[in-house]
C-alpha cells in the first residue's frame, strides 16, 4: 500500500482525505477524557465515523490517534493505555476499510506534544514510541500534522523515520498570513521540509480554508506534492460546546478546486469538517473542477509601524546616572473607586521624598483594581511615575500581552515581573493560578515585545519600550535556585531588580556573594516598617519569603506601645545602610497607610 500511495501522488487522481475525526468523536461519545479514549470505550462509534468518511468518498482515513502520545495522554491519566489506544485505533480503521469494501489508505495520525518545554531527547522518545506502535499494527503511511513549531515537526519526522520507511505527509498549521504561531512562514517551512524526501507537505487545521490556500501558494515553488486539510473555519463556544461555522459544501468544493490548482495531491478537512464537506471535495476532484470563485491568496503584509523615539523613563535615567531612587509601594483599592489612591500618589509626589510609586498586582491573591490600570490613572492624574507589578498567575500569555500592550499605549513603561502569591491563599476557595509562564517567562515576553515580537516570535505592529524589572529574594529558602532564577531573569532582558522585603541587609550581602559579585543590573531594596510585635510575628511566620530576625522580634515585643516608633527607627537605619549597597529602595506600608512610608525617609 505504501508504494501505491506514492504512485497515486505522482500519477493518479488526487487523494481525498477524511475530515475532523476528533471533533466528531467528542460530539458522539459522552464521558470520555479525550477523543482517543473512544478507541477503547466506544470502538463501534469510531468505526462508524471512519465508514462515514469512506462512504463520502475519502481515499485516505487517519487513525484516531492525533493526541495519543504518552505525554498528552498523561494529562488525562491515560498514559498507561498508550499502546492499547494506538493499537486499537489501527485495528478499527482496518475494520472500517473491510466493512466499506474500498481499498482506502490508512494513515497513522501523529500530532504535537503540546509542551514546548520538553527536552528534545524526551520529545524524540515519545514520538518514537507512538510511531512504533502504529507501524507495528499495520498503517500504510503516516500523517504528522497540526504542528506550529517547525523544530518539533522535524523531531517528529526524524522519530518516525527511525522506526519505519513508510511514506510521511507532514503538515503545519498556519494563520491568514501564511505563518505559524511561532512565526515561521510557509515558504520557509517548505524550504526546510522539501529536501527531506517526504511524500507530501502542506497545511492543516489553522484559520480555515483561505489560510490553507495562502500557505499552499507560498509552498508551491518547492516541487514537492502538497497536502491541504483545513478547519471548516474558526470555532466558537456555545456553553460547553464547540461550535463551527456553517460553511456550505459548495465552499469546500471550490476550495478543492483551488487547492488542486496550487499543487495539492492530498485534500481533506480538519476540525468541523464532516462527510458532507468531504463528499463535496471528492466530487470536485472527480470532476476535475476548475476554480471559479475569487479566493484570496497571500497579500503583501502591512509594514510595521515606525519605532520612533524611545523616551527614557525617569526611573531608567536615574538608575543609569546613578541617582538614588526612592519608591513608595501602594496597594490598589479593593473596590472601583481610585480617588484615595490618586490622593495618596499626589501627596507622595508633593512630599519630594519619593520619585516613583510601585503598585502591587492583586497581593495576597485578593482581587483588587488592576495594578496596571491603576498605574495609568496615577501617571495621568497624579503626575508621578509608576512601576506596576504584574504576575502571570491571573492571565494567559495572550492576556498578559494584551494588558502590556494596552498599558504601553497609555504611557506605562516601567513594569516589575513577579511570580505572585498562590491563588489558593486568596479569597476564592478552590481557585488555581494560570501561570502559563513564570516570572522568568514574563521578563522574556516583555523583552520580545521590545524587539517588536510577541511571545512566540511573530512580529507586532510596533515595538514597545518597557523598562523591565525583576523580583529577587535574598531570603529565599533555596538560595541556589533563587540565584539561578535571578541569572536567568537578567539573561532574558531584565533592566533592574527589586528585592523581597528585608529586615537585615546581611541577607542582601550574602546573596550577592553567592551570586559571585555585584548585581549586573541596578537593585532596589525593599523596606517595610514594622508597627507592632504581632505584625512582626505574622510576617515572619505566615508570609513566604520574609524573614524577621529573632533579635528584631524581641525588640518589637519589648517596645510595647512604642513598637511603631521602634519599627520606623529600624527601617530608617536600613534605609541609610541601603545607600551603601543598592541603587535605591522601595518602602511598603501596611493596612491602607501608604503615607506612613514617608516617615522612614526622614
Amino acid at each position: 500500500m505504501a508504494g501505491r500511495f506514492l504512485d497515486r501522488l505522482e500519477h493518479g487522481p488526487v487523494v481525498v482525505a477524511d475530515g475532523g475525526m476528533g471533533a466528531l468523536v467528542s460530539s458522539a461519545v459522552r464521558r470520555i477524557r479525550c477523543p482517543e479514549e473512544a478507541n477503547l470505550k466506544a470502538p463501534e462509534t469510531v468505526v462508524s465515523l471512519h465508514v462515514g468518511f469512506i462512504g463520502a468518498g475519502a481515499d485516505l482515513i487517519e487513525t484516531n490517534t492525533f493526541g495519543a502520545n504518552r505525554r498528552k495522554l498523561a494529562t488525562h491519566y491515560l498514559e498507561h493505555e498508550t499502546e492499547a489506544i494506538n493499537g486499537a485505533a489501527v485495528k478499527l480503521a482496518r475494520e472500517a476499510r473491510e466493512v466499506s469494501g474500498r481499498e482506502v489508505f490508512i494513515a497513522g495520525s501523529i500530532g504535537p506534544l503540546g509542551d514546548q518545554d520538553i527536552e528534545q531527547a524526551e520529545r524524540h522518545e515519545v514520538f518514537t514510541e507512538q510511531a512504533a506502535v502504529l507501524d507495528g499494527r499495520g498503517v500504510d503511511l503516516f500523517v504528522v500534522e497540526t504542528f506550529f513549531d517547525l523544530s518539533e515537526l522535524l523531531d517528529a519526522i526524524d522519530a518516525v523515520r527511525g522506526v519505519t520507511s513508510l511514506p510521511i505527509v507532514a503538515m503545519l498549521t498556519f494563520d491568514e498570513e501564511a505563518e505559524t504561531l511561532a512565526g515561521v512562514s510557509a515558504r520557509e517551512a517548505a524550504e526546510r521540509l522539501a529536501p527531506l524526501g517526504l511524500a507530501a507537505i502542506g497545511a492543516n487545521h489553522g484559520a480555515g480554508i483561505q489560510a490553507a490556500l495562502n500557505a499552499l501558494s507560498e509552498m508551491k515553488p518547492n516541487g514537492v506534492p502538497l497536502a491541504a486539510m483545513p478547519n471548516i473555519g474558526l470555532a466558537s463556544l456555545a456553553g460547553n460546546r464547540v461550535v463551527y461555522p456553517h460553511a456550505t459544501p459548495e465552499y469546500f468544493a471550490e476550495f478543492a478546486a483551488h487547492a488542486r490548482e496550487l499543487g495539492a495531491r492530498v485534500i481533506g478537512g480538519c476540525c468541523g469538517t464532516t462527510p458532507a464537506e468531504i463528499a463535496a471535495i471528492a466530487a470536485a476532484v472527480r470532476e476535475e473542477r476548475a476554480p471559479t470563485a475569487p479566493f484570496v491568496v497571500t497579500e503583501q503584509r502591512l509594514a510595521a509601524l515606525p519605532q520612533g523615539e524611545r523616551e527614557e523613563t525617569r526611573l531608567a535615567r536615574d538608575l543609569r546616572e546613578g541617582t538614588w531612587v526612592v519608591s513608595i509601594q501602594i496597594d490598589p483599592p479593593l473596590g472601583g473607586d481610585n480617588r484615595a489612591l490618586l490622593d495618596a500618589a499626589r501627596t507622595i509626589r508633593e512630599s519630594g521624598k519619593a520619585h516613583i510609586v510601585d503598585i502591587n498586582d492583586n497581593p495576597r491573591a485578593r482581587a483588587r483594581m488592576s495594578g496596571l490600570m491603576a498605574s495609568v490613572a496615577i501617571e495621568r492624574f497624579a503626575g508621578i511615575e509608576t512601576v506596576p507589578h504584574l504576575t502571570p498567575r491571573d492571565s494567559t500569555v495572550l492576556g498578559l500581552e494584551a494588558l502590556l500592550l494596552g498599558g504601553h499605549a497609555e504611557g506605562v513603561r516601567n513594569v516589575l515581573a513577579v511570580t505572585g502569591d498562590p491563588a489558593e491563599v486568596g479569597d476564592y476557595p478552590g481557585a488555581r493560578g494560570i501561570w502559563e509562564v513564570d516570572a522568568i517567562g514574563l521578563v522574556r515576553l516583555m523583552a520580545a515585545l521590545n524587539r517588536g515580537e510577541n511571545y512566540v516570535g511573530k512580529a507586532i505592529d510596533a515595538p514597545t519600550s518597557f523598562f523591565i524589572g525583576a523580583a529577587v529574594n535574598p531570603t529565599a529558602d533555596d538560595l541556589d535556585l533563587e540565584v539561578d532564577r535571578f541569572r536567568r531573569k537578567v539573561a532574558e532582558g531584565a533592566h533592574f531588580a527589586m528585592t523581597q522585603i528585608l529586615y537585615d541587609l546581611a541577607y542582601f550581602d550574602d546573596f550577592f556573594e553567592r551570586f559571585g559579585g555585584p548585581s549586573p543590573i541596578p537593585v532596589l531594596i525593599g523596606l517595610f516598617p514594622l508597627s507592632t510585635y504581632r505584625l512582626a510575628l505574622r510576617l515572619h511566620n505566615e508570609v513566604p519569603g520574609i524573614v524577621v530576625p529573632d533579635e528584631l522580634q524581641q525588640v518589637m515585643r519589648d517596645a510595647g506601645p512604642e513598637a511603631a516608633a521602634v519599627g520606623i527607627e529600624h527601617a530608617s537605619a536600613l534605609y541609610r545602610q541601603a545607600r551603601e549597597r543598592a541603587a535605591g529602595v522601595y518602602v511598603a506600608t501596611p493596612f491602607r497607610r501608604p503615607l506612613a512610608a514617608l516617615d522612614v525617609l526622614g
